[in-house]
């Protein structure tokens, strides 16, 4: 990227004694970067499985305008594994927890939070807790429960997700090959699902199947009917992670949410399609600051 500022964990030891940044673990911990010039942050929130890298076909066009922070979840990309405590992420919650002490450790306030998949819901328990500190959720793929259930329905059996977390047991590389093209869609494609199992397979894999479970077996619908803070959903046309019926569902229970869904098909339209997801969230950026 051209003209940008990147400060990776290991320069922000030296913005921590001008800025009063708290101490480095945090920021080590998750492996937070910050880039981009201008006054607006934009916290972006992976989906299960990824790290920051995954949002690159969209930043480029965001980093004159906004300040950028990224990282990765405990577990993910190149955080630090060592600070994975079960009991801490034994819930969603745990993983926001994360995302309030990154904004306290850089002195955030006004946040967007641009999050994806299980990072949408991550995004949006953290802004319940601490409402004052973000102005925006923009959520691409949410789902607050992906258990069908009776009146609800979230995409998954209660058979399929064991099945599915037996096989994450069994043969984790297995699964990643098996489910990311699943997750991804596009089979025409096939270079998209590729890299998606890369980004699978650079997760410590004990830590990525809890992950898993806590993900695919959360319920957050009522969680969703708490949320304050303005709310965009994006969802594709077709995505077998998060049918239609969620997308409506989640416009329902958040007051005031929009809901957009977009042409395409997949769960990750940041990586499928870049220019109309990066469409829409420009769209949103432009009317949330008015």
């Amino acid at each position: 990227m051209t003209n940008t500022c990147i400060y990776p964990v290991l320069f922000l030891n030296i913005l921590s004694k001008y800025y009063s940044i708290p101490p480095m673990n945090v920021l080590k911990r998750n492996n937070v970067h910050v880039l981009g010039h201008g006054t607006r942050t934009l916290l972006f929130i992976n989906g299960f499985g990824c790290d920051q890298s995954i949002w690159r076909y969209i930043l480029p066009p965001l980093t004159d305008q906004f300040h950028l922070v990224l990282f990765d979840h405990v577990g993910a990309g190149l955080s630090d594994t060592s600070a994975y405590d079960p009991a801490k992420y034994a819930s969603l919650n745990g993983y926001a927890q994360d995302v309030l002490e990154i904004c306290e450790a850089l002195r955030l306030t006004d946040v967007t939070v641009v999050g994806h998949s299980v990072g949408a819901t991550i995004g949006m328990l953290a802004a319940i807790q601490e409402p004052s500190r973000f102005q925006q959720l923009l959520l691409i793929c949410p789902s607050p429960c992906y258990l069908n259930e009776a009146g609800y329905h979230g995409g998954f059996d209660r058979a399929d997700i064991d099945s599915l977390l037996a096989f994450m047991e069994t043969d984790y590389v297995g699964w990643a090959e098996s489910f990311a093209p699943f997750l991804m869609g596009n089979p025409e494609r096939a270079s998209l699902a590729a890299e998606l199992v890369h980004s699978f397979c650079q997760n410590d894999p004990a830590i990525a199947k809890q992950f898993a479970r806590v993900t695919l077996l959360s319920d957050n619908r009522l969680d969703a009917t708490r949320l304050t803070t303005p709310c965009l959903l994006v969802q594709c046309a077709e995505d077998i992670i998060a049918p239609q019926e969620v997308g409506e569902y989640l416009q329902a229970a958040i007051p005031g949410a929009i809901l957009v869904t977009l042409p395409v098909s997949g769960h990750c339209p940041h990586i499928s399609a870049p220019r109309e997801t990066l469409d829409v969230i420009e769209s949103a950026l432009e009317d949330g600051s008015r």
